[in-house]
C-alpha cells in the first residue's frame, strides 16, 4: 500500500469545483433507464449513451472521475481505452467492483452485498486497465424492525475487507453505504439509522487498518422517506445531514460524495447547495450522483444520433449546476 500515492488520487477525486459521474449501470439496470426511451440495451447501444456523456466538450471542468461498469472499461472511444480517453481529459476513472446486493438469509427485507470473492484478482486487472478508484454499494433498508445489527455488521465487515483490499492494490476504495429513502420514514429515522451505520462501518474500517486519509466517503443525504407526508425542506436536509456526519465521521476522511438516491436533479442540486453553505465540516463535499446527472440528457438524446450535441448541452448544464452547488459558500 503506497499511502502517498491513495491520498494523493482521494484528493483529486474532490477537487475544488468538480464531482464524480456514477455511470457505472449494470446491463439490468442501464435497460430500465433505456426501457423508459424505448432502446435496447446492448455493449454498443450502452457505449453510445456514454460516449455523450464522456465526450462533452468541457467536461472535465465539473468531472474529477467517472465510476465505470466492468464493460465499459475494456471498451474504447476514439481508437484509445475508455480508461486513456477520460484520463487525458483529466478525469479519473473508477470501476464498480461488488456484485450487488442480495437477500440476506434468515432476515427478510435486508440485503447484503456480494462480490469479495475472486476481488484482489479482478482488482489487479483493473488497476492495469486504468482504474485509480473503485466502489462498492451497501444497501441499508428502513422498514419494520429493521435495519438490523446483523444487516449492518454482515455489510460493515464486506466494505471493509473491500476496501483494505482495494488499498493494497493503490486503489482508491469509494465506501457507499447507502440508506434507502423509498419508505415513509421521517428526517429524524433517516437521521438515526445513518447514524448507526457510519458508526458500524467506521468501526469496521478502524478494524481492518484502512486508512482513513485514502477513501471517499459516498452516502446518502439524510432526507426524508419518500413516503413520508411530511417532507423535511432542503434547509433541513442540509443541517440534519451536516450535524449526522459531524457527530459520526472521523475528519481524517479525504472527502465526502452524495449520492442523489432517486432524489431529482433539482431536488438533488439544491440540497446539496445547502449543504455546502453550512460551515464547520472539515471535509470536502462534493458529489457522486448517477440519475441526478443523466436523466434530463438520456431523454433529450432519446436513441437518436441527431440528438446527441442537444443531449451533451442538457447533460453540462446540469452538471454545471450541481458543481456550482459544492461551490456555495458557509453560512456564518
Amino acid at each position: 500500500m503506497n499511502a502517498t500515492v491513495l491520498k494523493s488520487t482521494a484528493q483529486a477525486m474532490v477537487a475544488s469545483g468538480k464531482g464524480i459521474l456514477a455511470a457505472d449501470e449494470s446491463s439490468g439496470t442501464i435497460q430500465k433507464r433505456f426501457d423508459k426511451i424505448g432502446l435496447k440495451s446492448n455493449p454498443d447501444t450502452n457505449l453510445a449513451y456514454r460516449k455523450i456523456l464522456f465526450t462533452a466538450p468541457d467536461a472535465q471542468n465539473y468531472l474529477s472521475g467517472v465510476i465505470l461498469f466492468d464493460e465499459t472499461i475494456k471498451q474504447s472511444i476514439n481508437g484509445i481505452s475508455v480508461a486513456e480517453y477520460l484520463s487525458k481529459k483529466g478525469i479519473l476513472s473508477g470501476i464498480k467492483v461488488d456484485k450487488g446486493a442480495v437477500d440476506l438469509p434468515d432476515f427478510p427485507g435486508e440485503k447484503i452485498t456480494e462480490g469479495l470473492d475472486g476481488l484482489k484478482e479482478r482488482l489487479k486487472e483493473y488497476a492495469q486497465l486504468g482504474a485509480k478508484f473503485a466502489k462498492w454499494r451497501a444497501v441499508i433498508t428502513i422498514g419494520q424492525n429493521i435495519p438490523t445489527d446483523a444487516c449492518i455488521d454482515s455489510n460493515a465487515e464486506a466494505m471493509a475487507k473491500y476496501a483494505s483490499a482495494c488499498q493494497e492494490q493503490d486503489i482508491v476504495p469509494i465506501v457507499e453505504p447507502e440508506v434507502l429513502m423509498d419508505a415513509d420514514n421521517t428526517i429524524e429515522i433517516c437521521k438515526e439509522v445513518t447514524t448507526k451505520t457510519l458508526k458500524a462501518f467506521f468501526a469496521k474500517l478502524v478494524e481492518h487498518k484502512v486508512l482513513l486519509e485514502g477513501i471517499i466517503l459516498k452516502p446518502n443525504m439524510v432526507i426524508s422517506g419518500k413516503k413520508c407526508e411530511a417532507q423535511a425542506s432542503s434547509k433541513e436536509v442540509a443541517r440534519q445531514t451536516v450535524g449526522t456526519f459531524l457527530e459520526v465521521v472521523p475528519k481524517e476522511v479525504c472527502g465526502i460524495v452524495f449520492l442523489s438516491g432517486g432524489q431529482t436533479p433539482d431536488q438533488a442540486t439544491e440540497n446539496l447547495a445547502q449543504i455546502n453553505m453550512i460551515s464547520g465540516a472539515p471535509w470536502q463535499l462534493s458529489y457522486s450522483f448517477g440519475r441526478a446527472l443523466q436523466d434530463e440528457a438520456l431523454n433529450v438524446w432519446a436513441g437518436k444520433d441527431e440528438n446527441i450535441e442537444a443531449a451533451q448541452k442538457t447533460f453540462l448544464e446540469r452538471v454545471k449546476k450541481v458543481s456550482d452547488a459544492r461551490s456555495q459558500h458557509p453560512a456564518f
